[in-house]
């Protein structure tokens, strides 16, 4: 529920648009690329053959949901430039991925893939509203990458300093998932809110710094105390949203 900063959400004014076959060519053949460059970046830092595998099976996987999706929800004739960084973005995420399932990776090499993909996060939602390209599934695509960095990073931030309580970082959107399938009314539409955008950006920052191997136990521990309670504050006021419109739609009815 800490949606990713930057793309809009747009009512495309039909539950089930479909795309049209070039732009889920050119998304296909973006998701192909994909798994080639991560890939070749993975071998080119030396994983083993395993993880690399593994990393790429997943890639492999997720673009293939994504590319029904695509299909079902993006209602431009182009592909646009955002899905590409998003492309992209998703790209990085599974490298570090694969340096994850290696048993851990260097902070000199995850930091810097990390920064330039959070730089990224800000990147896709510039230009969709740019090339006026938005659409449900573009905000659907941006805010599940932010979700798996967030997880990846805090499970690679849990073998350093902060150790287990890292976790709380990035099991939060997928906690809340699991509760919107007892109670469905957390699955409805929540209006744009900039603190939620801003906290997840912190939220991103505060996991890209628990990488450095020398950060003090107390530090990082103090570092992931206070992002929880702002992911907390934020879900809270996401929930009680949705509780008041659940009561509103009630009382309509």
């Amino acid at each position: 529920m800490t949606a990713a900063p930057g793309r809009i959400t747009v009512d495309s004014g039909a539950s089930d648009v479909r795309a049209p076959a070039g732009a889920v060519r050119r998304f296909v053949i973006l998701s192909i690329l994909s798994v080639v460059v991560m890939l070749f970046a993975a071998i080119l830092l030396g994983l083993p053959a395993l993880a690399v595998a593994l990393a790429a099976g997943g890639l492999a996987t997720a673009l293939i949901v994504f590319t029904v999706l695509f299909s079902r929800g993006h209602p431009h004739a182009r592909l646009g430039a955002a899905n590409a960084v998003t492309l992209l973005r998703l790209t990085i995420v599974c490298v570090l991925l694969s340096m994850l399932l290696a048993g851990g990776g260097s902070a000199a090499v995850v930091i810097p893939l990390s920064i330039i993909a959070l730089s990224l996060d800000g990147v896709d939602g510039a230009l969709a509203r740019r090339q006026k390209l938005e659409s449900r599934f573009g905000a659907a695509f941006d805010m599940e990458v932010d979700s798996a960095f967030a997880l990846v990073l805090s499970i690679l931030a849990a073998l350093g300093p902060a150790g287990p309580a890292a976790l709380l970082l990035g099991l939060p959107r997928y906690l809340f998932g699991v509760a919107g399938v007892a109670l469905p009314w957390l699955n409805g539409p929540l209006a744009p809110r900039f603190s939620r955008k801003v906290i997840c950006v912190i939220q991103l920052i505060v996991l890209i710094v628990l990488q450095l191997p020398f950060l003090e136990a107390w530090s990082a521990l103090t570092l992931v105390a206070a992002t929880v309670g702002l992911l907390a504050w934020s879900f809270g006021l996401d929930i009680v949203s949705l509780f008041r419109a659940r009561a509103r739609a009630r009382s309509d009815a």
